[in-house]
């Protein structure tokens, strides 16, 4: 798959399965959209709403699945015997473009985080117009080595679970994970185009996927 361009037609709609658990959705796969329910109830306003208010409503019930859906992919990670991390590229459509669990494991590489294996991976599959408008949601938030992944990677918005100054609390100076509490906003506010974030969010459902994992 390296190379291909997603948003050009293809008659699939199948997963490429990339090394380190990060899965590649081909252009062809339908959006993963919120069910009707969720949807619905997320756009439901009062007459007094305005389209900004509807707008936003949309936004926080599509950021709120996606990041979910992140918190799912955590857990696939860890009963794949790594850590509970995962990141999840979704395009300007609503559709589910990279996933990625954390790829500690098997070859203990510590730069084999999921986001930045997911702006790895885009960087080589998908067309920087699309990347540009894309989300990457992840469980949570980007170190600085994922944050500076992300922003040379040219995806426009990032949304996290749980926050780096949290994780260490869990994390402490864990040999496999000695947390590197930098906000990622400071590091794309260093850069030299706009990169939007989102989070802390859903963070106690964030946290809970670490509850005991570093006791180990």
């Amino acid at each position: 798959m390296a190379g291909t361009q997603l948003g050009l037609d293809r008659d699939d709609g199948e997963f490429d399965a990339i090394p380190t658990q990060v899965t590649l959705a081909r252009s062809g796969m339908p959006a993963q959209t919120l069910p009707n329910a969720q949807w619905s109830s997320a756009m439901a306003m009062n007459d007094d709403s305005t389209a900004d208010d509807q707008s936003a409503a949309g936004t926080q019930a599509r950021d709120a699945h996606f990041l979910r859906h992140s918190f799912a992919v955590a857990r696939r990670s860890m009963s794949h015997g790594n850590h509970p991390f995962a990141a999840v590229l979704v395009d300007a459509g609503g559709r589910v473009l990279i996933e990625a669990e954390n790829g500690y494991m098997p070859a203990r590489d510590a730069t084999a985080h999921a986001e930045r294996l997911v702006a790895t991976q885009a960087c080589t599959s998908i067309a920087a117009d699309i990347r540009a408008t894309a989300t990457l949601y992840s469980s949570a938030e980007p170190c600085a080595m994922c944050a500076g992944a992300i922003y040379w990677a040219g995806i426009g918005r990032v949304v996290y679970g749980l926050s780096e100054r949290r994780l260490r609390d869990f994390t402490g100076n864990h040999p496999e994970n000695p947390t590197l509490d930098l906000p990622c906003r400071d590091v794309f506010a260093s850069g030299q185009r706009t990169t939007e974030v989102v989070g802390p969010l859903l963070e106690d459902e964030a946290a809970a996927l670490h509850i005991g994992v570093w006791d180990r």
